[in-house]
């Protein structure tokens, strides 16, 4: 009986031992299924992810500051892709056109307006010079009469005058004095300087300004895009004039400007104060706009500044002029040769510099001043200057507001 109940106990319990281990079977089935179904939609949502991603990059191909990058894809990838990528490869896109032309076309439009049309927008330095000829003129004129009227006061009152200063003096202090006696030495040292060196006096403190802007990190970064001239900058016209008042090291602002010191009293005394602005402001743009045609030729990309261009306008006017003036060099005074030999020896120097491509100096810019100065002189004279009488005339109606309307005598 004992054997019977074990045995039966034994085949209980080994249907419980089945039936357990059927239901734990069911239950890591279960789990494992779940298991799947969750990787299903990961790697589903992977990848929708990817495929988003594709199509982004599809649509929007990779371009930064205006220049096209290749798209690039490895071994594994175009394996993978088999038939269907090379069914859906997409064509190779055409190169880009050159835009050494574009860059060029603005500058052109800048400098022919600077120089030849003085009705453009963008101003005209000869016109303005003619303008302010006219300017200047009327109030010498004004001002000479104002002085004869003075001076007759003056006579009427010579006993009352010298009493009066005399009481005002008296009243001053010490340092008030000494500031008058200052003020009055500066006085007389500008009015020693010639007409030339007056107007050179400007330019200098304008140039020197710059130079210690450069010195100032806030404003370098301004400085590098319109205070540099650059044919591969955004912005290629403002820097082809404003470069000529920039410059960098303290050397190359004493050198440049000792030059036109020099040449200041000569050039003014042929052209006069305004028509000497106008070349020099001239020279400074044509002299940068022949800069960029010969780095975009050659690819020699980089920036430019200082006022070479403009001085060598000027230098190259004078010795067009004068050209048997005797020059000299500042450290070499017993050694002199003429104008004429001068301007001969730059053009050879800068046409040599800009064959063999040195890079110290800017070759084409000095050579594009120095031709347009010779060419001023021998041509653009008679061109320009001389046909500006219907612009001073339209400027004299329209400032004394008789343009237009009845002229006296008239029906």
């Amino acid at each position: 009986m004992d054997g019977m109940e074990e045995e039966k106990t034994g085949r209980v319990f080994q249907r419980k031992e089945g039936n357990e281990e059927k239901d734990y079977g069911w239950a890591e089935n279960e789990m494992d299924e779940r298991k799947g179904m969750v990787e299903t939609a990961k790697s589903k949502q992977h990848q929708k992810l990817l495929e988003e991603k594709k199509t982004q990059l599809s649509i929007h191909p990779q371009q930064r500051c205006g220049f096209r990058r290749a798209q690039r894809e490895t071994e594994t990838k175009r394996g993978n892709q088999g038939t269907k990528g090379e069914a859906e490869s997409p064509q190779p896109e055409a190169p880009l056109p050159s835009k050494k032309a574009e860059n060029l076309l603005k500058p052109l439009v800048f400098t022919v307006g600077v120089v030849l049309t003085p009705f453009q927008f963008t101003g005209c330095s000869f016109g303005a010079a003619a303008i302010m000829q006219y300017e200047s003129v009327k109030s010498k004129v004004q001002s000479a009469m104002n002085a004869v009227k003075d001076k007759r006061r003056d006579s009427l009152m010579e006993g009352h005058s010298e009493s009066y200063w005399h009481n005002w003096w008296g009243q001053l202090t010490s340092f008030q004095r000494q500031a008058i006696m200052i003020l009055s030495e500066l006085d007389g040292f500008w009015s020693r300087l010639s007409e030339g060196q007056k107007t050179v006096a400007g330019l200098i403190a304008l140039n020197t300004v710059v130079l210690c802007c450069w010195r100032i990190p806030s404003m370098q970064r301004f400085l590098v895009k319109y205070f540099v001239s650059n044919p591969a900058s955004k912005t290629r016209c403002l820097p082809m004039i404003l470069s000529t008042f920039s410059h960098y090291s303290v050397f190359h602002l004493v050198a440049n400007m000792y030059v036109l010191w020099s040449f200041s009293t000569s050039i003014v005394s042929i052209l006069g104060r305004e028509q000497f602005l106008a070349l020099y402001l001239s020279g400074g743009v044509i002299s940068s706009f022949v800069s960029y045609i010969s780095k975009t030729a050659t690819g020699r990309l980089g920036p430019s500044l200082g006022a070479s261009g403009s001085i060598m306008t000027i230098l190259a006017a004078v010795c067009t002029k004068m050209p048997e003036a005797k020059l000299g060099i500042i450290f070499l005074p017993v050694f002199t040769f003429t104008a004429a030999n001068a301007l001969k020896a730059l053009a050879a120097f800068d046409m040599t510099g800009l064959l063999l491509g040195w890079k110290l100096l800017d070759h084409a810019s000095h050579l594009g001043g120095l031709l347009f100065g010779v060419w001023y002189i021998k041509y653009g004279n008679d061109l320009i200057w001389k046909n500006r009488e219907p612009l001073v005339k339209f400027w004299h109606e329209l400032r004394n507001g008789s343009f237009g309307g009845p002229r006296p005598g008239g029906g």
